[in-house]
């Protein structure tokens, strides 16, 4: 910890008080009007591309960029329904630029998702990573790991070496917790919370842009944001016809192959753009295997003030499954401990002997050969967009997602009472229990709509909006061979259940600007929602059930420039969130569950000079009714999660960047935090007395994968015309992988760097030719990212049954594209 918070300080202190003199900074200055009427258009936004530096107009349509450094630039002008802009300049001294910009055929695709996006002068804590970002960390590993560099994000892969089923966390809460949208469509499973990015293999190659926002952040549509938000928006409006073909190979036979193609703008009214993907790995864990394809599909109608855009996408997944982990006692090369996993029924004698065979990083419990995780998942949306008048835009979106899959496992000397099935009777003889392979299948299906009215009007911009969807997942499972085999097996699922949910929310939010340098900001929504489950379990246990909801959301912020370089900001905002599926399906009949509370507290501080941006805020989550594993179970010995009255986050976060010259830079964040539950029972199974369980407790303790410091670094050198590279690097605390606060039970810290290298080149033929070459953990650190973990007594002895995931040491990546 005390070499963490070296690190931390380190970071925070260079960050502030690096002085970089020397460098000539200038300002840019001007107007964004109405070519027609001169009459200034507040809220465009003006940007300097490839750099940080942005701003949006004021209320009269000037806009201020200071202490940016004498260099040759571009610099772009939007606003919605009106021509893009695009000024090169040689700054060389103060610069007066006025950009009149004109009524366009053409309105900006950004309009799709302004309603769920914040700006500049929002109150909210928020982070942009760029196409160009995307476009630079798209080696083939799944979207996690493109974001991986952002504030207070720790991510995770079953496989290890990122691809194939992979992890997500903000402020140490998982994807079920994280608000997921993508073109403001919600993207979260409504059933689990969760979202699965194997299911979207290389979408990283159609998206435009991402915005993650940390705590409530201004969610409206879908999931609960209880740790974060992020918002996807997929390819934007390229005028010029393009097409782009890409491989990557490297490590574990990993592949990917992409094609890119656009028609550009047809009679300056139509466009269409498409991808085609395949990813193969093999993993780092033995077997641990995946198979993704995928393809994305879009056309646009860009009229008059109007757009209407289809888009498609699909991804088809077949993985083998890595999901078990790897047992401490594999990975400490404890041969007693490893026996004792036989010993105590926790694994066959042939899977005992077979984790004692293996590599002790590597080891997959798993060995039948179609031990697989298959699925497949349509998008299909539908948006249009309106200019109304000069002030006011309404956007909309249909949608419709189609998911269905299985996984297939082998199981060893299974009852078929346990399946409510007969006995076989065997040459006179009544066999009660057979080797079996199953398969568990979801079949779902999701649509509805969103719609917001945008207004933008003097010192007003304002969103009024809503949504409804409805989900319906049918759960179902087959035993497709079993050594004996009973005739009652045939064509007959042995538990089918449906899941049904109704969603639809209602808001409003609006940003006034009350003077010259202060912005208030207030947001009210209202959520509801019914849910209900009919059917029996896979335990023969039946789930029929219904529960509604009525949330009452509200956000209220402020924003205050304190000069021309700084501004301060304060937010609190609440959200509730209703339990998943998983907690009423484990829970026993009778037992109380309370939905969850959030009320988040934000207040940070942004500054930016010449050369140093920097952003710091602090927050405090009180979480009320968290729903959290406490190692309780229910009455068939499932695991299930319990409310605990009282629990919160606080922390500080510092993000920031050093431009030390044209061809050097520093981008930083960093996490320092606190992340409790007040007054924890802990529960273990007492096999000594069974169903019966022993109890501790303990007070305050930490809240499980929550890691006290994480940090991340990325250095730029650009060394000569177009090469370039980066060294990035990533640091994560200590995490606890239960509520225990048990070291014993936690993964260790870790300090992971990458070294990347890139270079283009450009010739008659080919528009671009891009080389790229990364080098991953090339210190080769042994590193866990995630685990969990069963705690019983035996012989009034604790012992562990749990599964940590090792992620690849040393590995590489190399790629080209070409760009037509």
């Amino acid at each position: 910890m005390r070499q963490s918070l070296k690190l931390f300080t380190l970071i925070a202190f260079w960050a502030i008080l690096i002085p970089l003199t020397g460098i000539s900074q200038f300002s840019i200055t001007g107007k964004v009007s109405d070519s027609q009427t001169g009459e200034g258009l507040p809220g465009a936004h003006i940007q300097i591309e490839y750099t940080d530096y942005s701003t949006y107009s004021k209320p009269d349509g000037t806009y201020v960029l200071r202490n940016i450094p004498g260099a040759s630039y571009f610099v772009k002008v939007s606003f919605i329904g009106y021509s893009e802009r695009i000024e090169n300049v040689n700054l060389t001294g103060d610069l007066k630029l006025d950009f009149p910009l004109s009524y366009t055929a053409i309105m900006s695709d950004e309009v799709i998702v302004e309603a769920t996006r914040a700006y500049d002068k929002s109150p909210t804590v928020f982070s942009t990573v760029s196409k160009e970002l995307i476009r630079d960390n798209n080696t083939g590993q799944d979207l996690p790991y493109i974001l991986q560099l952002t504030p207070s994000v720790v991510t995770s892969s079953d496989a290890g070496a990122g691809v194939g089923y992979t992890g997500l966390r903000i402020r140490g809460s998982d994807l079920t917790r994280i608000n997921v949208t993508m073109n403001g469509v919600p993207v979260n499973d409504a059933e689990s919370h969760s979202v699965y990015f194997v299911d979207l293999p290389d979408l990283a190659s159609s998206i435009d842009n991402i915005q993650i926002q940390r705590g409530v952040g201004t969610s409206t549509n879908g999931a609960a944001s209880f740790g974060g938000s992020i918002n996807i928006q997929t390819s934007s409006l390229n005028p010029d016809p393009y097409g782009e073909i890409s491989s990557v190979a490297g490590s574990f036979n990993t592949f990917k192959n992409s094609a890119r193609f656009g028609s550009g703008l047809i009679s300056n009214k139509w466009a269409f753009d498409g991808r085609l993907s395949s990813v193969t790995s093999d993993g780092y864990i033995d077997r641990g295997w995946s198979e993704l394809n995928s393809y994305y599909l879009s056309g646009g109608y860009y009229g008059d003030k109007t757009i209407v855009k289809a888009i498609t996408t699909s991804g088809k997944e077949k993985t083998y499954q890595a999901w078990n982990g790897v047992p401490k006692v594999r990975l400490e090369n404890d041969l007693e401990g490893m026996q004792r996993y036989g010993d105590h029924w926790l694994y066959t004698p042939e899977e005992t002997e077979h984790m004692i065979q293996s590599d002790s990083r590597t080891f997959n419990l798993a060995t039948y050969e179609n031990e697989t995780d298959n699925y497949k998942q349509d998008y299909y949306q539908l948006h249009i967009a309106h200019q109304l008048n000069n002030d006011i835009s309404l956007s909309s979106a249909m949608f419709y997602t189609k998911g269905k899959g299985y996984y297939e496992t082998f199981k060893y000397w299974e009852s078929y009472s346990d399946y409510g099935f007969e006995d076989a009777i065997i040459g006179g003889d009544t066999v009660t229990d057979t080797d079996l392979i199953r398969q568990k299948w979801l079949d779902n299906d999701f649509y509805g709509f969103t719609a917001a009215l945008n207004l933008n009007k003097n010192k007003v911009k304002a969103t009024f909006g809503g949504g409804w969807n409805q989900y319906s997942g049918d759960h179902y499972g087959y035993i497709i061979w079993a050594e004996h085999s009973s005739n009652s097996f045939i064509n007959t699922p042995w538990y089918e259940n449906t899941g049904k949910k109704t969603d639809f929310n209602v808001y409003g939010k609006i940003n006034y600007q009350a003077g010259s340098s202060l912005n208030i900001y207030a947001d009210l929504q209202f959520r509801g929602i019914e849910y209900s489950i009919n059917g029996i379990h896979d335990d023969l246990r039946d789930l029929t059930q219904t529960h509604t909801f009525s949330f009452f959301n509200p956000k209220a912020g402020v924003y205050y420039e304190l000069d021309n370089n700084s501004s301060l900001f304060a937010s609190v905002a609440v959200a509730n969130r209703e339990p998943n599926r998983g907690v009423y399906r484990d829970a026993d009949p009778g037992q109380e569950i309370s939905h969850e509370n959030l009320i988040d507290y934000e207040a940070g501080y942004r500054y930016s000079n010449k050369s140093v941006r920097l952003d710091a805020n602090l927050y405090y989550m009180d979480y009320a009714n968290q729903l959290v594993l406490t190692g309780q179970i229910n009455n068939v010995g499932d695991a299930i999660l319990v409310n605990v009255p009282e629990s919160y986050r606080a922390g500080v976060e510092i993000s920031g960047g050093i431009r030390f010259s044209e061809k050097f830079s520093w981008e930083f964040n960093g996490t320092l935090s606190r992340n409790k539950i007040n007054n924890f029972v802990a529960y273990a199974d007492d096999w000594d007395n069974w169903g019966e369980q022993i109890s501790e407790d303990l007070g305050t303790t930490d809240i499980s994968f929550s890691p006290e410091i994480v940090g991340g670094s990325s250095v730029t050198w650009k060394s000569f015309n177009n090469f370039k590279t980066v060294l990035t690097s990533h640091y994560v605390g200590r995490q606890y992988i239960d509520n225990t606060s048990s070291v014993e039970r936690s993964l260790d810290p870790y300090f992971v760097n990458n070294l990347k290298f890139y270079y283009t080149i450009k010739t008659s033929s080919i528009k671009e030719i891009g080389f790229m070459l990364s080098l991953n953990n090339i210190a080769g650190v042994e590193y866990e990212t995630n685990a969990w973990v069963y705690r019983y007594y035996y012989d009034n002895v604790e012992y562990v049954m749990d599964g940590y995931f090792p992620q690849a040491k040393f590995h590489l990546m190399g790629g080209v594209t070409l760009k037509f």
